[in-house]
């Protein structure tokens, strides 16, 4: 069957989709978006992806003119259409389609927005966590990385340097040394028993999935410190594990070819994913 993609307000075949080439997030990555789980049929996290996007909408002056159930509504006819029970949901919205490419913007612009589902490819949610091997890559992004936007050449980079190291994902580091996060990951370690992940600021996305880990991790009563954290003490950590949308915790087994820990997936890193997937399908949201 072809897929079914949303478009500016119609559900239509993903073949059929166009969208005007002097559209401002084809020109200048002008726009923001949204990448969120599907699980048992249903979207995942759906307050907090919002919650996020209508902050990187506000950074951006872009109004998208809709309110949280009708974007569940609209997201779910695409996971049901398509008839996904677990996969990776993304929504995509541009400031719109200008008469020139002009880099101050008009002002009466319609936001295009598109919507897209696909069904995850990978190991499911049930089997065994699958492990990560990840690559230094320099974090060549821009300064605002808490707005989540299009503009992913640097992780495009960072990805394609992991690969060519025969690993699965990039782990990003300053200059100086400092971790930041993964290509497409939040970043967390495990030292003497303490949970560690970089604060959020301007420097690294706000993950929802880092966000509710970290919920998980105070109900098991385990400690969580939040600081910056140098390569070589990523390198010597006990645990490391990354977080994202669709792929929830998974247990990261070297860093540059160097074993994290013994080489396997960590005890508190399949605790936590254990607990995070509970805790996701006791929570699935509902319109009001």
């Amino acid at each position: 069957m072809e897929p079914l993609v949303h478009l500016n307000g119609a559900v239509v075949a993903a073949a059929d989709a166009r969208i005007p080439v002097m559209d401002r997030g084809f020109l200048f990555a002008d726009a923001a978006y949204e990448g969120l789980g599907v699980l048992d049929g249903q979207i995942v996290d759906f307050e907090h992806h919002m919650a996020r996007l209508e902050r990187s909408l506000d950074e951006l002056s872009i109004s998208a003119g809709r309110e949280r159930d009708e974007w569940w509504h609209l997201l779910m006819a695409l996971v049901t259409g398509n008839s996904v029970e677990e996969g990776f949901l993304y929504l995509h919205i541009t400031r719109g389609v200008g008469s020139t490419r002009a880099y101050v913007p008009d002002d009466d612009l319609t936001p295009t927005v598109f919507a897209f589902v696909q069904c995850y490819d990978g190991p499911r949610v049930d089997d065994p966590a699958p492990v990560l091997t990840l690559a230094t890559a320099s974090d060549l992004r821009w300064a605002r990385r808490d707005i989540k936007t299009p503009n992913l050449l640097g992780q495009v980079l960072a990805k394609r340097h992991a690969q060519e190291q025969g690993c699965d994902e990039a782990l990003l580091v300053t200059p100086e040394g400092m971790v930041t996060e993964c290509g497409s990951r939040s970043f967390f370690i495990v030292s003497g028993g303490e949970i560690v992940t970089r604060p959020t600021s301007n420097d690294i996305l706000s993950g929802v999935t880092r966000r509710a880990v970290i919920a998980v991790a105070a109900e098991l009563d385990l400690a969580v410190e939040e600081r910056i954290v140098s390569l070589d003490e990523a390198l010597a950590a006990d645990e490391a594990f990354a977080t994202a949308a669709s792929t929830y915790v998974q247990p990261v087994v070297s860093i540059d070819g160097e074993p994290v820990g013994d080489g396997a997936a960590g005890v508190v890193a399949l605790q936590i994913r254990s607990e995070h997937i509970r805790a996701v399908r006791a929570s699935f949201y509902s319109p009001g």
